[in-house]
């Protein structure tokens, strides 16, 4: 079939996981295109993970700057000054540079890029403008977009996408949310200088990470001048002109130069026509598909944020590899969805993998639980009141390590390692047994002996 046809594979997407499907899938033999009718990339690279972390590391500039007395380095006062569209040009031309690598990657793999907005008129069969292609096979791939709830005033309200690109920065800023995005927003303004409030409606934000976790971060924020309001929302927001006025559901009112919603991302389907071709959509508005990425119509698969599968760049790369395989390779391959680790870049960083304290003991195991909290090396000097968390969550009975988690500098980078660990199964004898680097904050990992929990 597939040589009476354009293309062994049309992908609708150039974010992670399509690039990933569509140069392995070339590699191993078959005829792929992709569309994309924004940029290559997709989110993480244009809005989202990359520019996000240079952001944060130009907030964090700040308080290296503060911390330098301490190591006897003299900053003149009045001296230093910060320029938003700076950082913002220079990101842009970053930004640029992976796009222009991403087309590089896949037109030296063969992969016939294809600029327009898709949609399929049938089984086999994708519409861009005005021409049509057709492929064996069709992957959805495009990934997800902001969602502000429906409340007066909406159209005054940012999201991450329009964040990236502001022309100068407010003297005081709302941030609405409470999970990755909005807590690591509300670090990067604070951090820059903003006067910064983050609502969120529940309890206690960044919901399904470790409650000591959870606690910690808030605390840690505060201390950097976060104003945290939690079991609140925004009723509504009126623009008088110059600056916006927030109503919040407990009545109060807040002045505030900028309003950004992090509230949410559905799945970017609009306008492809799957339903009107059997692909089933769940209530959520994603894709139904199987273990396999297979949706109802055996021709059309699915991956990535639109399937809702964890919204995380490495999941999306993951299932590509996996489809890739599935499809062109020898047709087997699954993907684990176990022991994900992540990354929130507020300041300080979380790292976290494994189960939390609260799921390990609702999935039935009796767990010791390992906790350390500390001032980092660096501060000893600097004064700054920053403190570090670390925590094991461990079966008592077979005393495999569940769960590491972290609140500090770099915890993304030492959660990696640790990922290695727990996918391998490692026993906490097995951290006992580990020599650490020292004098480091990782090395706290391997040296917790006794049990808090």
């Amino acid at each position: 079939m597939s040589d009476q046809q354009d293309f062994d594979l049309i992908i609708i997407g150039a974010g992670s996981g399509g690039v990933r499907l569509a140069r392995m899938s070339a590699q191993r033999g078959a005829r792929v295109a992709v569309v994309e009718s924004r940029y290559l990339g997709g989110t993480c690279v244009n809005v989202g993970c990359v520019p996000k972390k240079l952001f944060v590391y130009g907030a964090h500039v700040g308080e290296d700057l503060g911390d330098a007395a301490g190591y006897g380095w003299s900053v003149p006062h009045g001296q230093v000054r910060f320029d938003w569209p700076t950082l913002v040009a220079n990101k842009n031309a970053e930004i640029d540079r992976l796009n222009g690598i991403y087309g590089r990657m896949l037109e030296n793999a063969g992969v016939t890029i294809i600029e327009g907005t898709a949609s399929l008129t049938d089984q086999h069969t994708v519409q861009v403008g005005e021409r049509r292609y057709t492929a064996k096979h069709i992957t959805v791939a495009t990934g997800s977009w902001p969602v502000i709830p429906d409340v007066p005033g909406k159209e005054c309200i940012l999201t991450s996408n329009e964040m990236f690109y502001l022309p100068q920065l407010p003297r005081q800023a709302v941030v609405w949310g409470g999970g990755y995005i909005a807590v690591e927003f509300a670090g990067i303004l604070a951090g820059l200088g903003v006067e910064t409030t983050l609502l969120y409606r529940g309890e206690l934000f960044l919901r399904g990470f470790d409650d000591d976790i959870r606690e910690f971060t808030a605390q840690e924020m505060r201390k950097k001048g976060v104003d945290l309001r939690f079991g609140v929302t925004i009723e509504a927001v009126e623009n008088d002109g110059t600056h916006y006025d927030v109503t919040l559901n407990d009545g109060s009112h807040i002045n505030t130069g900028l309003v950004m919603a992090a509230t949410g991302r559905r799945a970017l389907i609009d306008g492809l026509g799957l339903e009107e071709l059997g692909v089933q959509i769940s209530a959520a508005g994603h894709v139904v598909v199987d273990e396999h990425f297979q949706t109802a119509v055996p021709s059309i698969t699915a991956l990535g944020d639109v399937i809702g599968t964890p919204q995380l760049t490495p999941v999306a790369l993951g299932q590509g590899m996996v489809l890739s395989r599935r499809l062109f390779g020898d047709g087997e391959g699954e993907m684990d969805y176990g022991c994900i680790p992540t990354a929130v870049f507020c300041q300080p960083n979380i790292g976290t993998v494994g189960l939390t304290e609260a799921e390990a003991r609702q999935a039935g195991h009796t767990v010791s639980v390992y906790r350390s909290e500390f001032r980092p090396m660096k501060h000893t000097l600097s004064g700054r009141d920053e403190r570090c968390l670390m925590k094991l969550v461990v079966d008592t009975e077979t005393d495999k390590v569940l769960g590491a988690h972290m609140v500090g500098p770099d915890a993304g980078e030492i959660t990696q390692g640790l990922a290695v660990a727990l996918k391998a199964g490692a026993t906490k004898a097995q951290f006992d047994s580990t020599l650490g680097i020292h004098p480091t904050s990782a090395e706290e990992f391997v040296t917790m002996r006794e049990p808090v929990a």
